[in-house]
């Protein structure tokens, strides 16, 4: 026996490596703004008012110094302190510039110490013009207004009171010593104590509303992290799910595919994850039938899918959900209740035929072995028992079939654990038997059970090597493995150089008891090919790129637990 090397051009046909599109759940990541000074964080909102605030004190300064020079507020401002008012507002313009030059590099992040100190900048600043200018009557006092209005949003809740209370107790000293020192009447300590109590009415009903505001985006905020953290889990799902998901909308394009439907369909029936013709006309077959309708597709490697189909209907546009099924899954159901039937019927055929056929078979060779009979009745003799170990051998093979213990099934290298099978298999066969090994550079992985794909391989070998014979006298056959990257999967051939099968049998040569050998069982390829769904694994006939016949043990996607 021996094993001649094949050069490429023999390869069987391996798939061309595609990309497969893959809508997988991409997780998305909740950015926060950079940290400020002292550990303090500034969201959108507070950032956004302090940029306001800035531009508002230049504006607010400019105008008051503005107003002063040109004359128009003659009487109304710096009318008692003319100089004290135009040094305070040259001052708090140029302040308020050089404060927001240096809050714009920053994108205005800052600590709340500074904002705290800049805005008591302001109160002092707004005491002095309402100094210079003859008491609250100039209206420069409601600019505190908005200085503690800020200091309420910007601050925390404490911090804010604190400002309005300092804003308060500062012009009502004012007002006092101005009292004492001849320069305001007893009027002016009502004003101060209204401009306090508008200061805090004014903070607290900020706060109040920033503090339901603020509640309100924290429930929105943690809505929509919620909601974002269902989707990316919800998408997760569907990209793990054994189970094919598809949806089409109303042009049959796809709006989402996960990985199992593309490993179902292959890229036979998707192009750039789009599906073909052939697949939108058994979709639409499925559709005209009802909604909720369900069929048996063909999907990538002639393998059965069950479609489910269920219609999807919005405001905007309809769409379809397509769920996916390996059909042999429910072969795999289908298959345990038929063993058990089988088991309780091989029990009474071995009873009632195996006794009478071991009687007619011994009874043969008594009589081949007497000395009075002609050579015609000796072979006679021998063409009844050679029928009896036929039906033998179809009665062993049938029980065995309903005995048949659960799989095993591992993970293991495919490359190594074919390696290992022909040298036993090269020790258990005649020397004449020649199986040319292709591998891959790297290892194929698939997850079967050893023993059972022991017996499938030894079978579609024996039948590789025979029908070889038949067509060029030698007794040859190629067994290759790869990885079909569209299907993910692993992929066995096992090629002969006959002709291959007749189209007229392709339908029937998995069937048991068929058989075009006088003197087969039938029963050699429903096996294997029962063994092979038992593990998710798929076997059929088909031919290589060379046009050489082949048959195909496709394996379950490795990451599938069954």
């Amino acid at each position: 026996m021996s094993s001649r090397p094949i050069s490429a051009s023999e390869r069987d046909g391996i798939p061309p490596a595609g990309s497969a599109t893959e809508t997988s759940p991409r997780p998305t990541s909740t950015s926060q703004p950079p940290p400020v000074g002292g550990g303090f964080q500034l969201n959108l909102l507070p950032r956004d008012l302090l940029k306001i605030y800035a531009w508002y004190r230049v504006v607010i300064a400019l105008i008051l110094l503005g107003l002063f020079a040109s004359g128009l507020s003659r009487g109304a401002v710096g009318t008692l302190f003319p100089a004290l008012y135009f040094n305070t507002a040259i001052s708090y313009a140029i302040l308020n510039i050089a404060w927001l030059l240096f809050l714009y590099p920053s994108q205005f992040r800052t600590s709340p110490v500074r904002i705290g100190s800049i805005l008591s900048c302001d109160i002092l600043a707004f005491l002095l013009l309402i100094q210079a200018s003859g008491g609250l009557n100039s209206g420069t006092g409601y600019l505190l207004l908005t200085t503690c209005a800020v200091g309420s949003l910007l601050l925390d809740r404490r911090m804010g009171a604190f400002l309005a209370a300092i804003a308060s107790i500062a012009v009502i000293t004012q007002q006092l010593f101005r009292i004492l020192y001849g320069q305001a009447g007893t009027q002016d300590i009502v004003s101060a104590g209204s401009l306090g109590i508008l200061l805090f009415t004014c903070v607290t009903a900020l706060q109040y509303l920033s503090a339901h505001i603020r509640l309100a985006n924290e429930k929105a905020e943690k809505e929509r992290r919620q909601a974002v953290r269902q989707q990316r889990l919800t998408q997760q799902i569907v990209a793990q799910m054994r189970t094919g998901v598809m949806v089409l909308n109303e042009n049959g394009k796809t709006e989402l595919i996960n990985r199992a439907a593309q490993q179902l369909l292959g890229h036979q029936h998707l192009s750039g994850g789009q599906p073909g013709n052939e697949l939108l006309e058994s979709l639409v077959k499925l559709r005209q039938q009802a909604k909720g309708a369900s069929g048996v597709i063909k999907g990538a490697g002639q393998a059965d899918i069950r479609a489910s189909l269920t219609e999807l209907t919005s405001n905007m546009r309809d769409s379809t959900l397509v769920f996916l099924e390996d059909n042999r899954k429910l072969t795999q159901q289908a298959q345990q209740l038929k063993l058990a039937s089988l088991g309780r019927l091989t029990g009474s055929i071995a009873h009632e035929v195996r006794n009478p056929l071991s009687a007619i078979n011994h009874a043969a060779e008594l009589l081949a072995e007497s000395t009075s009979i002609t050579g015609e009745d000796r072979q006679l003799t021998e063409i009844i028992s050679r029928h009896s170990r036929r039906v033998n051998q179809i009665i062993e093979n049938v029980m065995q079939l309903s005995r048949r213990q659960a799989p095993k099934t591992e993970v293991l290298d495919l490359c190594q654990w074919v390696k290992q099978f022909l040298q036993d298999y090269h020790r258990e066969s005649p020397e004449e038997y020649q199986i040319s090994l292709i591998l891959p550079v790297k290892p194929v992985y698939a997850r079967f059970d050893p023993d059972q794909m022991a017996q499938v391989a030894t079978n579609l070998c024996n039948n590789a090597v025979r029908h070889s014979r038949k067509a060029t006298g030698e007794y040859f056959a190629i067994v290759s493995v790869h990885f079909n990257p569209q299907r993910e999967c692993a992929q066995m051939d096992f090629v002969d150089i006959g002709p291959g099968v007749a189209e007229e049998h392709k339908d029937k040569i998995f069937e048991p008891f068929f058989t075009t050998e006088p003197s087969g069982a039938g029963l050699g390829l429903y096996i294997a090919r029962e063994l092979c769904e038992s593990t998710r694994a798929n076997l059929y006939c088909c031919r290589d790129r060379h046009k050489r016949s082949c048959f195909r043990v496709e394996f379950a996607n490795v990451e599938q637990i069954f």
